[in-house]
């Protein structure tokens, strides 16, 4: 199974001039400048700004790296429905030093979160705990529909996750055909992974592979 991907966005949208001002000395390489734009929207509820004050602690961008203090930004923002922030928060859970069994419930909460807001990744990232075991019971089948559902969406790790299952799981939904399918659009997306296991399915199936 693939690992489980971090994915951390700069938000690029402008909704006032002091937000795109922050955006501007973020990309320049102005951090200093940039958190304190950001944050004086964040104190006063932006939801993105919040954001991003978040991920600039999180990723010590022109600051010490503070993932408590990342954390309540994303916590503050995720509150408001802003998805990216439900994820980035989860991923901090899921992969905290020391982690306890409530740190894992609480990753949990946050993709599930993440999820209801339509990131696709966090349908991937709850799937790979579950197929796991991960802090949870191991469940392949809830696995493999939060899989599915990710990668229907076009999510190209899910898509080369359901591709495994498919093509190497249970033989309750073993399908190679949609293993090849799936895999094939991976690598449309340019998904390292799957040539790799695109050419181990058609050496074991050559009859699912176009010749």
């Amino acid at each position: 199974m693939r690992k489980i991907l971090w994915i951390c966005v700069l938000t690029v949208l402008v909704w006032s001039n002091e937000f795109g001002d922050a955006v501007n000395n973020y990309n320049r390489g102005n951090y200093i400048k940039a958190l304190n734009s950001f944050y004086v929207l964040a104190k006063q509820g932006d939801a993105e700004a919040q954001f991003n004050v978040g991920l600039i602690y999180a990723k010590g961008k022109g600051v010490k790296a503070d993932i408590a203090e990342a954390m309540q930004w994303y916590e503050k923002s995720a509150d408001q429905g802003y998805g990216a922030a439900a994820y980035n928060l989860a991923l901090l859970y899921h992969f905290k030093e020391k982690r306890m069994p409530e740190t894992m419930a609480l990753a949990i909460k946050w993709y599930e979160t993440a999820a209801k807001l339509n990131v696709m990744q966090a349908y991937n990232n709850l799937a790979a705990i579950y197929a796991k075991g991960d802090g949870v019971p191991k469940n392949k089948k809830k696995a493999f529909v939060l899989f599915s559902k990710a990668a229907q969406n076009g999510d190209a790790a899910a898509q080369v996750n359901i591709a495994q299952l498919y093509a190497w799981g249970d033989s309750i939904i073993r399908d190679r055909k949609k293993a090849y399918e799936y895999l094939k659009k991976a690598e449309a997306e340019g998904q390292a992974q799957a040539p790799i296991y695109l050419d181990r399915l058609c050496k074991e199936s050559p009859d699912v592979c176009p010749r």
